[in-house]
């Protein structure tokens, strides 16, 4: 494989300065320099950038749903069917974009994909606040969402200016920014709703895109992805920079290129290397979308009847009721769902204290089979107290599983596919939020043991695809080069000579 690669001298054949070299080594890749440079002052800034488009973009604009729908609802005198069309239309924004901003990603660079991402929610998020009509409305937050799907670009770029060792918290901690968005929001809307009303709310809430379209400019391409792309010189500016903000030392010499690939190909995540890991991982991320969204919807009907089986046994009186009924949201109501907010908190935390002990699998594993066996637990017939706590931990350890899939996804790709692959995962994950009304709240109507065993039967095929899944991406740096064996980066790096890496080639051949 390195018969095929080129050096590069940095800055036409200047030296590198003494205290940013290593002098032990004579090459290095995109991967050895940030590993050298480490973590640091620049990640942190990166983190709290990353951060701020999880929060702003993505929590805040879901959190509105729970809040606009019920408003709408009254205000505008509007059947159920429509309240809930109005919720699955940005899903359906979302799932349909998915794809496409990862590919726009592997192919113009990880930065512009998010940047437009933003831009777009930004404009049709204000534009939301003027919606006339209802199908006005409708089409302005299908747009949101379209825009939405672009999110998770914002994990592969900061993936791919992470250390091994901290990527998988760091990805973890960004996760707190949804918390934060989603209490962000719903703080916001208590101050809002009553005096300025639902207007004023879209239009406030879109705002901090503002403040991220803003600090866009600081952010610098993924040095991996100008690698791949063919444009050296950018990425050694980039990896310069960050070790002179780290004040750490950069390795000395040439920089290996791997020959450029075609990016963001569809075809590329089914090769035989990475069919099954595709395969698993689309069924891993609809059913953490499906039970997650679910077990939303399933606590607001558990919570009202008192127990599940006080649903069971209920029968409703036939009687004849006006589908325009409604009630404004409370400050009770707002209380709940900052209390239900609250529970992605221990998420964060059981995760990040596991995920680097038993591995990335393991970790999902674990999280699928918690949620499937509380959601057992649900058929005891147990009081209230006890379904708050079985669905408080069946909410943490289901969000920490999406949290983990977060972290696995762009480590298993190589660069050239990653952004794909983390988009079309994400679209997989709004087919499951799609699909999950139709179970959490039609099929809860017929039988309710039923629906728990849907959730549960789910969540345990997903533990068994979780450890099914080929590649243990723990402690293995990012790949490079879909034309090289995975990990291939982190194999043998201790000697540089042409010598010696031809034969480690041959060998892998």
């Amino acid at each position: 494989v390195r018969t095929e690669l080129e050096p590069i001298e940095l800055e036409d054949g200047a030296a590198v300065p003494k205290e940013f070299a290593n002098p032990t080594d004579d090459t290095f890749m995109v991967e050895d320099a940030v590993e050298a440079i480490g973590f640091g002052k620049f990640q942190w800034k990166l983190s709290i950038i990353t951060g701020l488009a999880w929060a702003s973009n993505y929590a805040m604009e879901m959190m509105i749903l729970s809040i606009l729908a019920p408003q709408l609802h009254c205000e505008w005198r509007l059947p159920s069917w429509q309240v809930a069309l109005l919720t699955s239309v940005v899903f359906v924004g979302m799932m349909s974009s998915s794809t496409l901003w990862g590919n726009i990603s592997d192919q113009y660079g990880r930065k512009t994909g998010l940047k437009i991402s933003v831009l777009w929610t930004l404009y049709y998020g204000i534009l939301s606040g003027f919606a006339p009509v209802y199908s006005w409305i409708l089409v302005l937050r299908g747009l949101v969402g379209f825009g939405i799907g672009g999110v998770p670009q914002s994990v592969t770029l900061y993936a791919e200016f992470l250390p091994m060792k901290a990527r998988a918290k760091c990805i973890l901690l960004i996760e707190v920014f949804w918390a934060i968005g989603t209490v962000f929001e719903v703080l916001l809307a208590v101050l809002v709703m009553p005096t300025l009303g639902w207007r004023w709310l879209l239009i406030l809430s879109a705002l901090p895109l503002l403040l991220f379209a803003v600090l866009c400019f600081w952010l610098p391409e993924s040095a991996r992805y100008d690698v791949l792309s063919g444009n050296q010189e950018k990425a050694i500016a980039t990896l310069k920079r960050i070790a002179t903000e780290n004040g750490a030392p950069m390795p000395l010499g040439k920089l290996i290129i791997s020959r450029q690939e075609d990016r963001g190909k569809m075809r590329d995540l089914f090769t035989p290397h990475f069919r099954w890991t595709t395969l698993l991982l689309w069924f891993i991320w609809f059913s953490n979308a499906f039970s997650y969204y679910g077990l939303v919807l399933l606590t607001t009907e558990f919570f009202q009847a008192g127990d599940v089986c006080s649903i069971s046994s209920r029968r409703k009186e036939i009687k004849a009721k006006c589908s325009l009924t409604c009630e404004y949201l409370t400050e009770e109501d707002y209380t709940d769902l900052l209390w239900t907010t609250l529970s992605e908190f221990p998420g964060v935390l059981v995760t990040l204290w596991i995920i680097d002990r038993i591995g990335r699998k393991k970790t999902m594993a674990l999280s699928f089979f918690v949620f499937s066996f509380c959601s057992l637990l649900l058929f005891l017939c147990v009081g209230r107290n006890v379904l708050t706590v079985l669905l408080f931990i069946a909410r943490a350890f289901i969000s920490g599983g999406f949290q983990a899939a977060y972290v696995y996804t762009p480590e298993v790709y190589p660069t050239a596919t990653r952004a794909l692959g983390l988009g079309t995962c994400s679209g997989m994950a709004r087919v499951g939020a799609l699909i999950t009304p139709f179970i959490a709240q039609v099929m809860l109507e017929s039988s309710v043991y039923l629906t728990l065993v849907v959730y549960s039967g789910c969540c345990l095929l997903a533990a068994v695809a979780s450890c099914f899944l080929p590649i243990e991406t723990k402690g293995r740096g990012l790949q490079e080069s879909s034309h090289r064996e995975w990990g291939q980066e982190m194999v043998g790096r201790g000697s540089h000579s042409p010598e010696v890496t031809r034969s480690n080639s041959g060998s892998q051949e």
